[in-house]
């Protein structure tokens, strides 16, 4: 094969967010097997930085010891993107117009689009991660018979735009982290001339973590939940923080905490200041911690296509709840028997009791995570299945 390039909004090492993660670890673990790798990205740090501003010099760079093409950004009306962005975020269906305002004013450089159709016949395929942004729409156009697409889909008002399934239908491949994630697409567009396959995400499992050493750290003494991830209203957190505010009502003798870790804000009611510690963004090593401590993982998400902090807590070995109505994170749960799910507050309450009164069930559900993780998610594995798609379609 000639090189393949993966292709993103923005870029970087350390920057935060679940399809950045993936991408960082695809790539690390794809050229480790000698495969010609490069990045085409923007000017952009990150996805939480203004997306008309260039940060990073355009130009060839490097990271992680990649070859990374950095491309200026097309200067975007940001009011009209949040007008139309705001109607999908309340289920609002957009005319076509509206459609195409929310590709035009979302992050685009054309420079990267020009250079993908003129440089196209040096590259094997171009790979775009996630679905719903400029460079994957305009980028897939440029050159569509050598695109794969890594969507990251779940259920939401953006994955039924028209615009998208003009698009993703010209594409030549897809892969998807979960079964669920499968099915949802093939019930929206007709991919019956894409080639597709469930590939997942492989997990590094070669870390210690330490239970102690994040109480001692934290000063966390109590039982408690875990919520790792970005803080915000997207990832459902407030129904997390409400149910917790509800079951400190119910329970007053409960020492249960809750502990948040990760970025962004949240606002916390007063009568649960002192339950909820927010340590905010930690390093790796201190999250592991947190898992290995934590009495359970809430994922609360309803919109996920993966969830790489269920898997992390799997392999520190304690259970995971999950919202009901989330088909993929639910799919992992009962693949996995590593878990609960709840649909309303009562349903989350007795999730919660059962594994605080069962300290010897949530230790097997822990241990049944952290096998299934590394049955399921090697990286050896996928990567191996990666490079096979990849070839059948570079052919």
């Amino acid at each position: 094969m000639k090189k393949i390039a993966f292709v993103a909004p923005w870029f970087g090492e350390n920057i935060p967010g679940g399809a950045e993660m993936a991408m960082r670890e695809h790539i690390k673990h794809l050229y480790a097997k000698g495969i010609d790798i490069e990045v085409l990205t923007t000017c952009v740090k990150q996805f939480t930085a203004d997306w008309n501003i260039d940060y990073y010099t355009p130009g060839l760079d490097t990271v992680m010891g990649i070859p990374t093409r950095r491309f200026k950004v097309r200067k975007r009306d940001t009011h009209a993107f949040d007008v139309v962005n705001t109607k999908l975020m309340n289920n609002v269906s957009l005319t076509d117009e509206e459609e195409e305002t929310f590709v035009r004013e979302m992050v685009n450089s054309p420079d990267m689009y020009k250079y993908i159709s003129e440089h196209q016949d040096e590259y094997s395929l171009f790979v775009y991660i996630p679905y719903m942004f400029g460079t994957t729409i305009n980028g897939i156009l440029a050159c569509p018979e050598k695109a794969v697409v890594i969507p990251c889909f779940h259920e939401e008002s953006y994955i039924h735009m028209r615009i998208f399934k003009d698009v993703f239908e010209k594409a030549a491949g897809m892969l998807y982290n979960a079964e669920p994630e499968k099915i949802l697409a093939n019930e929206v567009f007709d991919f019956s001339n894409v080639k597709q396959l469930t590939l997942g995400i492989g997990l590094d499992n070669d870390f210690s973590y330490d239970e102690k050493r994040f109480r001692e750290k934290y000063k966390v003494n109590d039982p408690f939940i875990l919520y790792a991830g970005r803080k915000d209203v997207g990832k459902n957190i407030y129904t997390l923080i409400n149910y917790f505010r509800e079951y400190k009502d119910r329970n007053k003798d409960s020492k249960l905490k809750l502990v948040l870790i990760g970025g962004g804000e949240v606002t916390i009611p007063d009568d649960i200041a002192s339950e909820v510690i927010d340590i905010g963004f930690v390093d790796r090593q201190d999250k592991y911690d947190a898992c290995a401590a934590a009495s359970m993982m809430c994922q609360p998400s309803i919109h996920e296509s993966f969830s790489l902090v269920i898997m992390e807590s799997w392999l520190c070995e304690r259970p995971v709840i999950v919202h009901n109505r989330c088909d993929v994170t639910k799919n992992f749960v009962k693949e996995s028997n590593a878990g609960l799910y709840f649909d309303n507050y009562f349903e989350f309450e007795g999730c919660v009791d059962y594994i605080l009164n069962n300290p010897e069930v949530a230790d097997k559900m822990g241990k049944l995570g952290r096998k299934y993780v590394l049955e399921t998610f090697d990286w050896d594995v996928i990567t191996k299945k990666a490079i096979s798609f990849f070839e059948e379609i570079a052919q």
